[in-house]
């Protein structure tokens, strides 16, 4: 039995290869339905054989026994498997700034997921901001549903994403990509090498304060879509205490790493080989994103002494900067203790204060109570 937790780009393929080489497949996933967040709502499917528990979440796991505790919309349940694939994505990173935390502030993906559950955009003026080509993707998609965009904020310089544009030749369906979103965004302002400094309202954002060089300017706006990059959702892996051989690159990345997975959990290790050239080629472009779109320096010195850095336990900024440790933090300040067990605010500090988190422990996810308290029942799918 191969148990693959995440129904993203990564899981779909792993449970698609390994179904093709016969072997028994279970996929969870905390949502509905399968295709993750890079094409949630778009009516994805798994391979047929494969067996599909969706609004599932791993509380926490035992490597010796080979077991998940999984939360269930039923309850609990012991989740027993052969061979394990993790293939849990990643997530948006949120670097602190003044004025972050103000309602209408939103991730780009964060954004995105919003709109595709249903909230309207239509007529609302949005801003995107940050670094990298998901700038693009979420603006595009924003003006589709009838936003107003009313500017592309780039943090990169221009130099740094016209290299990356006369790079694109080596990847044609990723320059294809490219055209069509600059097409579908003519009329909107683009500027690079600007950065948000700060956000600021009432009750919720309704103005944002940029730098371009040395000018300084702002904008009305209803949302605000920051995208600073990803971070890998690897809690699973660190409390199973097993080794990450992937980490974040796109969904062109993600499919080729899960269906390379699928082959070596069901025993295909003649046929994984000879998709590592598809990999390195996919590995390839998404260095380039990292080199081209690399977080400048300003980007560190946004929060103010009273910016809240972590969310959770409304800790600021002044108050972690007296220690030299996520640990000495969190025993001061309770920072990353909170409900997001420092998923906002661990990366943020990583890049902040050069902090490394390597403290995880079960629950991964807050759970009910009944969840932790009362034995699951044992279930071998």
């Amino acid at each position: 039995m191969i148990t693959i937790v995440g129904a993203g780009p990564a899981g779909m393929a792993a449970a698609g290869s390994a179904v093709r080489c016969g072997a028994e497949v279970t996929v969870i996933d905390d949502n509905p339905a399968p295709g993750g967040q890079i094409w949630r709502g778009e009516g994805r499917t798994l391979a047929a054989g494969a067996v599909f528990i969706g609004q599932a979440r791993v509380v926490s796991g035992d490597s010796g026994n080979r077991t998940l505790l999984v939360e269930t919309a039923t309850g609990a349940r012991n989740l027993s498997y052969d061979k394990l694939i993790l293939a849990t994505g990643s997530r948006e990173l949120f670097l602190p700034f003044p004025g972050w935390t103000l309602p209408g502030v939103f991730g780009v993906g964060g954004l995105q997921a919003l709109a595709k559950s249903g909230l309207p955009l239509r007529g609302k003026r949005i801003a995107v901001a940050g670094s990298g080509p998901l700038l693009l993707a979420g603006a595009a998609y924003f003006r589709k549903q009838g936003a107003n965009v009313v500017l592309i904020a780039e943090q990169a310089s221009i130099t740094s994403v016209a290299r990356f544009a006369a790079g694109l030749w080596r990847w044609p369906a990723k320059a294809g990509d490219a055209l069509h979103l600059q097409t579908a965004l003519l009329g909107v302002p683009q500027r690079h090498g600007c950065w948000i400094e700060s956000a600021e309202g009432e009750e919720r954002v309704e103005r944002l304060h940029f730098r371009e060089g040395n000018n300084r300017f702002s904008i009305e706006v209803d949302y605000a879509a920051i995208a600073w990059g990803l971070v890998a959702n690897n809690e699973i892996a660190a409390l199973l205490e097993c080794p990450s051989v992937a980490g974040t690159g796109g969904a062109e990345v993600s499919a080729v790493e899960g269906e390379i997975a699928g082959l070596v959990a069901a025993g295909r290790d003649d046929l994984a080989q000879k998709l590592a050239p598809r990999r390195e080629k996919a590995r390839r472009f998404a260095r380039e994103i990292d080199r081209c779109f690399a977080l400048r320096p300003e980007i560190r010195e946004l929060p103010r002494p009273d910016t809240i850095v972590c969310r959770c336990e409304d800790v600021p900024f002044s108050r972690l900067q007296a220690f030299n440790s996520f640990r000495a933090a969190k025993l001061h300040t309770r920072c990353g203790m909170g409900p997001c067990q420092g998923r906002i605010c661990g990366p943020a500090a990583r890049l902040l204060f050069g902090w490394r988190d390597e403290s995880v422990r079960p629950p991964i996810l807050p759970a009910r109570v009944g969840t932790l308290a009362a034995p699951p029942a044992e279930s071998g799918q």
